[in-house]
């Protein structure tokens, strides 16, 4: 038994994990400061006596004795980091920075989970870990994709500085049971719009694309990281290669959810990746890892789960 620290444990990714690592007999302490997790989304860990939740934020520090950290602290959406730029941007530093120094003083392994994102709008199709990235440095996106990639300069100095024992996991495009309804990220703005029988907005023309990753096939890879040889620190891609049209997109959730509804076109966000799709061949090669769930079962056990939910007005 592991005692494993998960930050951001109550978010949509950061609960699948700490499901995971307990159902494999491991000892979970969950933090989060409840900004954008929910405790919803632990309800069903709470008498599991392996299982404990604290309530903090990362920008403090925090000492407990561990083995293993998955820090998954930050705001994740646009909607939601777009409205605290600089709570954003302070926990991939300051945050990054107290979980980094927790590694360096307990000797614990710890995983950052970093993102597609640092790529921005991409020069290289598909993107491998050597594409540096194309971002803009001072864009409404810029708190989140410059923070993880701060976030990722910190983990190495870090490694060269202090040896700590670093992973870092590039997340693509995940989705699951569990997403927030109104975060805005497209599969659920679409599944929430199609079971509303609401217009679905399509932002630019829909030509845009994405590859979308089942959260079983992420937290599979994200556990194979952490349990990976000394050597294999990453950054490594996670995600699924089979890229689709944000417009096909959304005619799939609408078939699969029986919508009648239409497709509405508006202005596309500034600074909005024209393409999205990662490169695997790494995490085949140092954690024989591909993702197993195709798009369509993926869809239709997350559209199951917000037929579940009371989906009323946003909140």
């Amino acid at each position: 038994m592991k005692k494993i620290l998960v930050t951001g444990g109550a978010g949509f990714i950061g609960s699948h994990l700490c499901e995971r690592l307990l159902a494999e007999g491991h000892k979970i302490i969950c933090l989060d400061n409840l900004s954008t997790g929910s405790l919803a989304n632990l309800k069903h860990l709470g008498s599991n006596k392996y299982f404990q939740f604290i309530e903090h934020d990362l920008i403090e520090p925090f000492f407990v004795e561990v083995d293993e950290i998955y820090n998954l602290a930050c705001p994740a959406s646009p909607l939601h980091y777009q409205s605290a730029p600089l709570k954003t941007i302070k926990t991939c530093v300051y945050g990054v920075i107290n979980m980094l120094e927790l590694a360096k003083k307990t000797g614990a392994k710890i995983l950052q989970a970093s993102t597609s994102e640092v790529y921005g709008d991409p020069q290289l199709h598909p993107q491998p870990e050597t594409c540096w990235g194309y971002v803009n440095p001072i864009g409404v996106r810029s708190c989140y994709d410059e923070g993880k990639r701060i976030a990722e300069t910190l983990f190495f100095d870090y490694y060269r500085q202090y040896q700590v024992k670093i992973k870092v996991i590039r997340i693509f495009n995940t989705y699951g049971p569990r997403m927030h309804p109104y975060d805005g990220r497209v599969v659920s703005n679409f599944i929430v719009q199609a079971l509303k029988g609401e217009d679905l907005t399509v932002y630019g023309d829909g030509s845009q694309t994405r590859s979308f990753c089942f959260i079983d096939d992420l937290l599979e890879g994200m556990v194979r990281l952490m349990q990976s040889e000394a050597e294999v620190r990453g950054p490594l891609n996670i995600g699924n290669p089979k890229e689709i049209s944000i417009l096909a997109l959304a005619e799939k959730i609408m078939e699969l959810t029986n919508s009648s509804a239409r497709i509405i076109f508006q202005p596309l966000p500034e600074d909005d990746p024209q393409k999205r799709r990662p490169d695997i061949a790494v995490a085949k090669q140092k954690l024989k890892w591909e993702p197993l769930v195709p798009l369509e079962e993926g869809l239709r056990k997350t559209i199951a789960y917000f037929r579940k939910l009371a989906l009323g007005k946003n909140r």
